[in-house]
């Protein structure tokens, strides 16, 4: 490796495999860094480094090391993965047959893996403390954490409904006890359902499924009426928040910022956009969207919308998002159709 690579700030992303993960890769492959990803054995793929970078990247690629593979639960393991880096960006979640939030419900495991790798990573890097700045981390929390329906800001207080946003509040909060104790800098940010078609795997989010039942012909069922709101954001969108968190680490350090549209949609509304974007690919009718019953599996949080108000990130950042519902829908249905 040239010296002048060697002299560009070595970013470890944890879950780089995963849906926002390939998406983060992506878009850190338009900086001047040099990229370790980190995954669990068997998830990533070799990227090509050369013109196209990964993901299809036009531009020149970073430097990366080989794909590092680990089961990051297991001893020393996030220690070791973590090692030299100057940003860690801490993206994985325990994600069982369902979506992660529901497997929280019900796994034991998911506790080790959402609230204990934080305590391992600032174990790790409290042990490695020395001369130079703190690494900064960069983890990504959920707008779940706030607990509340309605508009949010961020500067709400805390009190999460479900297992899930609660572990995921302990993790931020281990992280930001650290970074005012400056063993690291520390920025969470609190996404809200995020959905589209990235670089990467689509993942198992409720617009995918959706999308994958009118393939299949079958209606699309919501809850009651269908009324609840949801702020949705594309996957590249924030891949980008995160891409610019790297840029403003003095503003954004040591606390929360919720990031989102600010245009919510309703759950009703969003299964119907679904249902004709298929209808336009495929030449049949559209499926129906039908009301029944919440099943068990319900949680508090199902039954409460959420909207994003991200205008202090937006202004210490100047990030926006870029993508537009109906656009987003019809590309992801377009990705979908050409997977099978």
């Amino acid at each position: 490796m040239a010296a002048e690579d060697v002299a560009k700030p070595l970013v470890v992303l944890l879950g780089a495999a995963g849906y926002l993960g390939s998406a983060v890769v992506a878009e850190l492959a338009r900086r001047p860094v040099r990229l370790r990803r980190v995954a669990r054995p068997g998830r990533l793929r070799a990227m090509p480094v050369g013109r196209a970078g990964p993901a299809g990247v036009r531009g020149s690629a970073p430097p990366q090391s080989p794909p590092w593979e680990a089961d990051l639960s297991r001893p020393g393991a996030v220690a070791r993965a973590v090692a030299g880096a100057d940003v860690i960006v801490h993206l994985v979640a325990h994600i069982g047959d369902a979506s992660v939030w529901r497997a929280a419900e019900h796994d034991p495991a998911t506790a080790r893996v959402n609230v204990g790798l934080a305590h391992d990573l600032v174990a790790a890097l409290r042990a490695r403390r020395g001369g130079g700045p703190p690494p900064v981390v960069l983890f990504a929390g959920s707008a779940s954490q706030v607990g509340r329906a309605g508009l949010i800001d961020g500067s709400e207080p805390d009190e999460p409904v479900t297992v899930y946003a609660r572990q995921k509040l302990a993790a931020e909060r281990t992280l930001l006890a650290a970074s005012a104790e400056g063993v690291l800098r520390g920025v969470s940010l609190r996404l809200p359902t995020v959905y589209g078609a990235g670089p990467g795997p689509l993942g198992n989010g409720v617009v995918t499924a959706m999308a994958r039942r009118a393939f299949a012909g079958e209606p699309l069922p919501v809850w009651g009426e269908g009324s609840v709101e949801r702020d949705l954001l594309h996957v590249t969108d924030a891949a980008r928040a995160f891409a610019v968190c790297t840029d403003h680490v003095g503003t954004l350090a040591g606390r929360h910022w919720v990031v989102g549209t600010g245009r919510p949609v309703r759950v009703a509304d969003l299964f119907a956009a679904v249902a004709r974007s298929v209808a336009a690919r495929t030449g049949g009718p559209c499926v129906p969207v039908v009301s029944v019953e919440p099943p068990t599996t319900a949680t508090a949080a199902d039954a409460r919308g959420t909207v994003i108000d991200a205008s202090a990130f937006r202004t210490a950042t100047g990030w926006r998002p870029r993508q537009s519902l109906p656009e987003a829908l019809d590309e992801l249905v377009a990705v979908l159709a050409r997977r099978g």
